[in-house]
């Protein structure tokens, strides 16, 4: 549990030094907006991580193990890329800046690929829920750090100083992965069917397969469709300032996403898959009418933060459920790429969705848009009632070749 929220942590620590972070820098070091634009790119190989996972299904790397092995090697990578960062002078070489961002991104993303994989063949089944929270804790907490955190600490010891603080962090991912333990899968994937076509086969052979990928785009549908809008609507729709918005609907959401996470974790010891789910499921759904009350009253720092605090503790709790809803449909064999496509699966709805958001609220106002965003949900919870006996069920597996 605690190499969990290592990784967790080492996952999460890159992720706003490619976003948030690098925007923050380079509009510091006056960087033209239309380029701070474009480099909203360099997040791209996020989304597109499941292209070049079946590498780390097939090939290994020769020290500690199958996957653990691959996860050193990107946290050290990711620690030198982190470093080496703010050395590079945005104004005199912006393009080096930019192949250095988009090389972080893309090993970044390639660690979330492995840690993924070892977080579903590690777990059992009992240990998926405690063990996705502390992931999930981690990740946050690092988020927080390279974000919030860093742009406070280089107002105070300058950017430099920062980037090798963020540097030396990744040293609490390099000792999860030294201190957590791998059983070795003693099968030999040789053939290019195994790395692509077996994977996709083991996940449709399932029961109700189709219904299942159904329910992996659909689940957060409703709570990402609300996201979409969130931030403008407190700034634009109630006159919040930035600070508040910074202070209460970020940090206080990311602390309330982590007991919501926890929370979730230690009722799926108890509870079945489904029910977590369905329930974690219901809660995502009620509290989106939050910000139709808020919609409605209009400016309130009370309201405020029970919408925030109510919309991020069910945010957290689904979002435990719904991992260990993936981690379950992924075969030993074949977890890093089947969990990066079911990942890269499940963001489909948000990003079809997602850019109708602006026009609906435009049209119909603010308390419609809030009401469509619970109905969006509502798909996913039907599904739920389908494939309620499948849930949970082991592996699909499939013949693979044998070591020698």
């Amino acid at each position: 549990m605690l190499v969990m929220s290592f990784l967790g942590f080492s996952s999460g620590l890159p992720l706003p030094l490619s976003s948030g972070t690098l925007q923050a820098y380079l509009s510091i070091f006056g960087v033209d907006i239309k380029t701070i634009g474009i480099f909203g790119l360099v997040g791209l190989p996020y989304t597109l991580k499941f292209l070049w996972a079946p590498i780390f299904d097939r090939f290994s790397v020769p020290i500690l193990s199958r996957r653990r092995g691959w996860i050193l090697l990107t946290q050290i990578v990711l620690a030198i890329l982190i470093f080496t960062f703010p050395f590079i002078d945005p104004k005199a070489k912006l393009r080096l800046l930019g192949i250095i961002a988009v090389l972080l991104a893309f090993i970044s993303a390639s660690q979330d690929i492995v840690v993924d994989a070892y977080r579903t063949d590690s777990l059992k089944e009992e240990e998926r829920g405690p063990g996705v929270s502390l992931f999930i804790m981690g990740y946050r907490v690092a988020m927080l750090m390279a974000g919030a955190g860093a742009l406070v600490l280089s107002e105070r010891i300058g950017w430099q100083m920062t980037y090798a603080c963020l540097s030396l962090m990744m040293v609490v991912g390099i000792l999860g992965t030294l201190a957590g333990k791998e059983e070795q899968l003693s099968v030999q994937i040789c053939e290019i069917k195994d790395l692509v076509v077996k994977p996709l086969s083991a996940i449709l052979r399932r029961e109700k397969s189709l219904l299942m990928l159904a329910l992996v785009i659909l689940y957060k549908l409703g709570d990402a469709y609300l996201g979409a809008m969130t931030i403008p609507f407190l700034i634009r729709g109630c006159g919040f300032s930035p600070t508040e918005v910074g202070t209460i609907g970020k940090a206080m959401g990311i602390l309330f996403t982590i007991v919501g996470a926890f929370f979730g974790g230690a009722i799926m010891v108890r509870w079945s898959l489904w029910k977590a789910l369905f329930y974690f499921g219901v809660l995502q759904l009620v509290s989106n009418f939050g910000f139709v009350a808020l919609s409605i009253y209009g400016k309130s720092l009370t309201l405020l933060v029970l919408c925030v605090a109510f919309e991020n503790l069910s945010g957290g709790m689904g979002t435990s459920a719904f991992i260990a809803f993936l981690m379950s449909l992924c075969d030993r064999a074949y977890s890093a790429t089947q969990f990066a496509l079911l990942s890269s699966i499940s963001a489909l709805g948000r990003v079809i969705i997602s850019p109708s958001s602006g026009f609906v609220v435009d049209y119909a106002g603010w308390v419609p848009f809030f009401i469509i965003s619970a109905a969006f949900a509502l798909p996913g919870l039907f599904i739920l009632f389908i494939v309620k006996d499948h849930l949970g069920k082991g592996e699909a597996k499939l013949p693979l070749q044998k070591s020698s």
